[in-house]
């Protein structure tokens, strides 16, 4: 997927025949749906948000430093006749005490969320038991608690019921047109096996996964279930008059569970979206308390005569005026880090159902 261009495109869209499959094939995982730089796709979602948070906090550090290297005349020297220091730094507490503030705003949308009358948290609680009823009906057995398990038992019960479509179909004889069957086997067989072979490989990242971290969410991105779904509604379409009701209740009992893992996804997704933003809070709010201490140190103690000297021609003030600045700008550093990761998650989930949202391959 292109980070500035993407090509909305659903099943319902595509032509008709068995030529449209390709209008509609994307790949499996979600990296490589997205056609992005490895490195980049693991900084935007992949890397440890604190890692992320202290590169550009060193980023930030070396480009204040070579760019005040650069400058003629040099930062120990404009800070010798005037007071760039105390006018920086001054801004950097306002900007702190503010960002602070807007971070515990934040935490209260998303506690407020959570919160509300009796009647409310008893409808939520209904919704939900009715869905896992449907799962627990789906996978002959207790639906599991745990969000990671919760997301296999679907995968699993996906790629159960594939494999019960295709042996169906396998065993049904041909009719007076045997090329129909053989269209019909082929195109069913393929599905299966993508099917099977994507879901099996997510169940792989899922075992052993704890939510709280990224790798219950980001093995979820890995089975694209709406294309699937999609190519399921076509071979019923394209193969209406060869299916036999057997064969056509089994393509929407596949259909079925592949739309629950759609909503079960989402949930899930959700409640990282939470969980990340109350531990964003939290850091932000660590993080400000010495921000602030560096901040209003080197606005009441640091001026031209305090760090006299230079290394490497890099005068001492500069380096120290450098590393305050970009402490005093770690909670800006771990807004951004956190951000990214879930604009970008947001982004690649915004449809549900079958509709690509990016170039199809």
């Amino acid at each position: 997927m292109s980070g500035n261009s993407e090509t909305a495109s659903s099943a319902s869209d595509a032509p008709d025949g068995p030529d449209a499959e390709s209008d509609t094939d994307t790949a499996d995982t979600m990296r490589e749906r997205a056609g992005e730089n490895r490195v980049k796709l693991w900084l935007l979602l992949r890397a440890n948000r604190l890692v992320v948070a202290g590169v550009l906090t060193v980023a930030v550090f070396v480009a204040f430093v070579a760019v005040a290297v650069g400058l003629s005349p040099s930062l120990a020297e404009k800070v010798g006749s005037s007071d760039p220091i105390e006018t920086l730094f001054a801004s950097m507490i306002t900007a702190i005490v503010t960002g602070a503030t807007l971070v515990v705003t934040i935490g209260q949308l998303v506690l407020t969320q959570e919160n509300g009358p009796l009647g409310d948290q008893q409808e939520r609680m209904d919704d939900t038991l009715a869905v896992r009823g449907d799962i627990a009906e789906l996978t002959d057995g207790p639906t599991p608690t745990d969000p990671a398990a919760f997301l296999d038992a679907i995968l699993g019960a996906a790629a159960e019921r594939a494999r019960d479509l295709r042996d169906a179909v396998d065993d049904e004889g041909d009719d007076a047109d045997g090329s129909s069957r053989d269209a019909l086997r082929a195109e069913v067989d393929d599905l299966v096996t993508g099917l099977t072979e994507n879901a099996d490989a997510v169940r792989g990242q899922l075992d052993g996964a704890e939510f709280g971290s990224f790798d219950v969410v980001f093995a979820a991105l890995n089975f694209d279930y709406g294309p699937k779904i999609g190519r399921i509604e076509r071979i019923t379409t394209d193969h209406d008059e060869t299916l036999t009701d057997d064969e056509r209740n089994r393509l929407g009992e596949l259909k079925e569970t592949l739309s629950l893992f759609g909503p079960a996804r989402e949930h899930v997704k959700t409640l990282y979206f939470q969980w990340a933003l109350i531990d964003l809070s939290r850091l932000i709010l660590y993080a400000a308390v010495p921000a602030l201490v560096v901040a209003g140190v080197t606005l009441t103690a640091v001026d031209a005569g305090t760090f006299p000297g230079s290394t490497l021609g890099v005068d001492h003030v500069t380096l120290v005026v450098g590393g305050a600045f970009a402490v005093s700008l770690l909670p800006f550093s771990l807004f951004v880090s956190y951000l990214l990761r879930v604009l970008t998650l947001a982004k690649r989930t915004l449809a549900i159902g079958p509709l690509v949202l990016r170039d199809s391959e």
